[in-house]
C-alpha cells in the first residue's frame, strides 16, 4: 500500500504544470466534452504507465542489485532536479487537428499516451516500480495521480491552472523525489 501512496504523491505532484496537465487544458478548451476527455486520458495512463511498471520491474532482472541501486538513486535526484525545470507546451494545435477526425476520445488518447512517451511521470513510473517491486500498485499509483491532477484541469480549464502554486508544488514533488534518491542510497550503504 506504501507503493500506492507514494506513486500517487509523485505523480500528482510531478504532473502539476506538466505538458500533459497543458495538453489537458488545451483539450478540455478545445472541445468542451469532460467525460471523453477523461476516460482517454485514464486509458492512455492505464496503458503507457502499465507498460513503464512492467519495464521497471524487467530492468531489476538484467542489472545487478547494486547497479540498479545507484541508476535508481541517481534518477531520483536527476527527478528532483528535473522537477525545478517548467514544461512548456509547444503549439499544439497542429495536432490536435490532425487527430480531430478521431473524434474527442480518439484525439486525446492519441496525444496523451504520445505526449507521456518519455515525460517525467513515466520516468517515474519505470523508476517507482523498479524501486518497490509493485507492478500493480505503482501503476494503479501513479495512473491516480495523474487523473488528480488533470481531472480538475478539465474541469476547470484556466482558472484552476493560474491559482496554483505551480513553482511551490514543484518544488515539494523535486524535495520528494531528492528525499527517495538520497534514502535509497543511505538505505544500502548505512541501515
Amino acid at each position: 500500500m506504501y507503493e500506492f501512496l507514494i506513486s500517487t504523491a509523485i505523480v500528482a505532484l510531478a504532473e502539476m504544470g506538466d505538458k500533459t496537465q497543458l495538453l489537458a487544458l488545451l483539450l478540455a478548451a478545445r472541445f468542451r466534452k469532460p467525460a471523453p476527455i477523461l476516460v482517454a486520458i485514464l486509458l492512455a495512463t492505464l496503458i503507457n504507465h502499465g507498460l513503464s511498471a512492467v519495464l521497471g520491474q524487467w530492468i531489476t532482472t538484467v542489472l545487478s542489485p547494486e547497479v540498479l541501486l545507484w541508476i535508481l538513486s541517481l534518477g531520483f535526484i536527476a527527478m528532483a532536479i528535473w522537477m525545478l525545470i517548467p514544461d512548456q507546451l509547444d503549439d499544439e494545435t497542429e495536432s490536435i487537428n490532425k487527430w480531430q477526425k478521431y473524434g474527442v476520445f480518439g484525439a486525446t488518447f492519441v496525444l496523451f499516451f504520445l505526449a507521456e512517451i518519455g515525460d517525467k511521470t513515466q520516468i517515474a513510473t519505470v523508476a517507482l516500480a523498479a524501486r518497490y517491486d509493485s507492478i500493480f500498485w505503482v501503476m494503479l499509483g501513479t495512473t491516480l495521480g495523474m487523473m488528480l491532477a488533470n481531472a480538475p484541469a478539465v474541469f476547470i480549464g484556466n482558472k484552476l491552472a493560474t491559482r496554483l502554486p505551480i513553482a511551490l508544488i514543484h518544488k515539494i514533488g523535486a524535495l520528494i523525489f531528492l528525499i527517495i534518491g538520497v534514502s535509497t542510497l543511505a538505505q544500502h550503504y548505512f541501515f
